[in-house]
């Protein structure tokens, strides 16, 4: 972790010095952090049920064919 904090942040296109950042300002590029790691996971999650909805949906239509 360590080395992630001598890496630049860029803000609105300007790039600074993590160190240099107020304590607040930490906080909120932590928060920010954790929120693209949630929105990563549901992007994740939602590609799984788009699959499972695609396999039942196959499967239904499979079905239904069969039953004609």
């Amino acid at each position: 972790m360590n080395e992630l904090k001598s890496l630049p942040v860029t803000i609105a296109g300007k790039q600074y010095d993590f160190e240099s950042l107020s304590e607040r300002a930490k906080a909120q590029l932590a928060s920010i952090n954790r929120v693209d790691e949630n929105v990563v996971l549901i992007q994740q999650k939602l590609a799984i049920m788009t699959t499972a909805r695609n396999a039942f949906a196959k499967a239904l239509e499979q079905e239904i064919i069969e039953k004609q």
